[in-house]
């Protein structure tokens, strides 16, 4: 049995995000006899089927916010004090680090074991900060913070990139040469997110349980609450949709920060046309996300991924997205495109859909659930990340040798 740690810097696990990657990719790799230890921030959920070791909690700072934090440098302290505890035990076989801090962390351990470090890289450091409004493009820190970036991203034996768009840029900008570079998208659970496994009574339910008549269409959204997500957009395009006579409602799931955007939307004249359910715990998103027409995303990262479109995918949704290299990658031929920014053509292209018959809404369904069942699952990319732990431990051993 492989032995793997896995650097988490996160409050894993919580229903959001990168944190649905990290868990359906360890159970993937445990169903193929890796042994993974995840060392993460004290607080989270637990899960049973998972050996999670966490931090001690700060003696200041007992509660904290999604997202980033001037906190979060003394949790990487935490994190890396931990992680080293556990490796001294455990004595992994390898490093799985998630995140540039995780990776950081990884590659000190991983120097003192001689033991080789996969970076599981789910979007640049300086363009998530600048998309979340840390930094300034161009200006000092943002090129200090550049510098630090590609530092960490060269001490990686293999990093494993969130889209190909994303394996491009590290090689065009960073420099990272391509035989360290493997593309592995974010996958869906196609089990867990099926339509089939819902009755249209149970799904009829979803729409009673939030007020929202039966005969309308239903546009859904599941993810972080947060302006670089795009909700404002999303809440302005339903405003436009008002104002042109259109019948509609908009469910919108997640968090953080729902009572601010429930304001927004009683400050746009739409409260009554959109429904915000707050947190959705992971294990019931497949059933309130089937109660959808379809399914609207207005991320406009270039370098992130967007894996709330698999589960989408999954459950036969069509989706309205805007139109980035991530979202070409994942929806392929069969995405309703705008441009990246455009809020009116947001809304014209929700009112296209809703006109949309049904049945051919559901063939773009059905043809968006094959694309997810031929390209995004979690059991073909853990035997790639499988291959990978067995190539890098392969060609150590032969380093080990040869020094010898």
């Amino acid at each position: 049995m492989r032995k793997v740690l896995m650097i988490a810097p996160t409050s894993f696990f919580s229903d959001y995000g990168g944190h649905i990657r990290i868990l359906e990719e360890t159970l993937a790799l445990q169903e193929l006899d890796n042994r993974i230890c995840i060392v993460t921030y004290y607080k989270g959920k637990d899960v049973p089927a998972l050996d999670i070791r966490r931090t001690a909690p700060l003696p200041y700072r007992t509660e904290y916010e999604v997202g980033s934090s001037r906190h979060k440098i003394a949790f990487d302290v935490y994190l890396a004090l931990k992680s080293l505890r556990v490796a001294l035990r455990e004595r992994p076989d390898i490093i799985h680090a998630h995140m540039h801090e995780g990776t950081l962390i990884g590659w000190v351990i991983a120097r003192l074991l001689r033991i080789p470090l996969i970076f599981d890289f789910q979007g640049s450091l300086t363009a998530e900060m600048i998309d979340h409004g840390f930094l300034t493009h161009g200006s000092f820190w943002h090129r200090a913070i550049r510098r630090t970036e590609r530092f960490i991203d060269h001490r990686a034996d293999m990093i494993l990139t969130s889209s190909k768009q994303v394996m491009k840029r590290l090689h065009e900008e960073f420099r990272m040469p391509v035989d360290r570079l493997h593309p592995l998208p974010d996958c869906v659970d196609i089990e867990r997110f099926n339509s089939g496994r819902f009755t249209d009574e149970q799904k009829a339910a979803v729409r009673t349980r939030y007020n929202i008549p039966a005969d309308i269409p239903l546009i859904v959204y599941l993810g972080l609450l947060t302006d670089y997500q795009g909700i404002p957009h999303m809440l302005k395009a339903a405003a436009h949709l008002r104002d042109q006579g259109e019948i509609f409602h908009f469910l919108i799931m997640g968090f953080p920060s729902v009572q601010h955007y429930r304001q927004m939307a009683q400050n746009m004249g739409v409260s009554d046309v959109v429904t915000f359910t707050g947190r959705v715990p992971y294990n019931e998103a497949p059933r309130l996300l089937s109660a959808g027409d379809f399914a609207i995303t207005a991320k406009m990262s270039s370098t992130e991924g967007s894996g709330k479109m698999l589960n989408y995918m999954a459950l036969g949704l069509p989706v309205v997205a805007y139109d980035t290299p991530v979202h070409r990658e994942y929806l392929g031929a069969h995405g309703t495109y705008v441009p990246a920014g455009d809020q009116i053509g947001l809304a014209d292209a929700i009112q296209t859909l809703i006109h949309t018959p049904p049945p051919e809404r559901h063939e773009i369904g059905n043809q968006l659930r094959q694309r997810v069942t031929t390209h995004f699952t979690w059991p073909a990319a853990a035997q790639q990340i499988d291959t990978i732990y067995q190539t890098l431990l392969t060609q150590n051993k032969q380093r080990t040798t040869n020094s010898q």
